[in-house]
């Protein structure tokens, strides 16, 4: 089964928050892409959504994978403690 790309928006801030959960969950035991290039700040709300998806999708044995990172978005995920959601390749990327 092929993933379904959702690109996030500019600012996941906390008005975001609500809409990406209703999206993600509309795709709840399918495979999932998000297409994090146009992220510019990230919130804490929106990163608990992330992480809840993260581990929804792992429980379901679904795929759930974040591709093309902005370097703001690794950043943020790096402040807030969260640089596992980044691909390895970007993470090594941003630190050089």
């Amino acid at each position: 089964m092929t993933a379904h790309t959702l690109t996030l928006g500019d600012s996941l801030d906390m008005t975001a928050a609500g809409p990406l959960h209703k999206e993600l969950l509309a795709r709840r035991g399918h495979p999932v892409s998000l297409d994090a290039s146009q992220v510019r700040r990230v919130g804490g709300q929106c990163l608990q959504v992330l992480l809840s998806a993260e581990a929804t999708w792992s429980a379901d044995g679904a795929e759930f994978q974040i591709v093309d990172p902005s370097p703001e978005f690794v950043d943020g995920l790096a402040l807030m403690g969260a640089a596992h959601l980044a691909p390895v390749a970007a993470l090594s990327s941003v630190q050089d």
